[in-house]
């Protein structure tokens, strides 16, 4: 069964972030804890692990802003 890749919550009055880059590519294999993509979000740039281990499939593109639980990928 796939894991969604959620855009979270970093900040208390976050409400919608950007994904800067994939630090790593759709059908690359990931390890749970792995760095997947930097997000921008209130003047701030964090990386954002897997959350599982698995096969990454990227739906969200680099440079477009998107809403708090917006699913940006899966792990499968």
């Amino acid at each position: 069964m796939a894991v969604e890749i959620l855009l979270p919550k970093i900040g208390f009055s976050m409400n919608e972030g950007q994904v800067a880059e994939w630090l790593a590519k759709d059908g690359d294999k990931v390890s749970e804890g792995q760095p997947l993509f930097s997000l921008e979000a209130d003047k701030s740039t964090n990386e954002v692990e897997s959350p599982a281990s698995g096969t990454l499939r990227i739906v969200a593109q680099p440079g477009e802003t998107y809403e708090v639980g917006t699913v940006l990928g899966y792990i499968e």
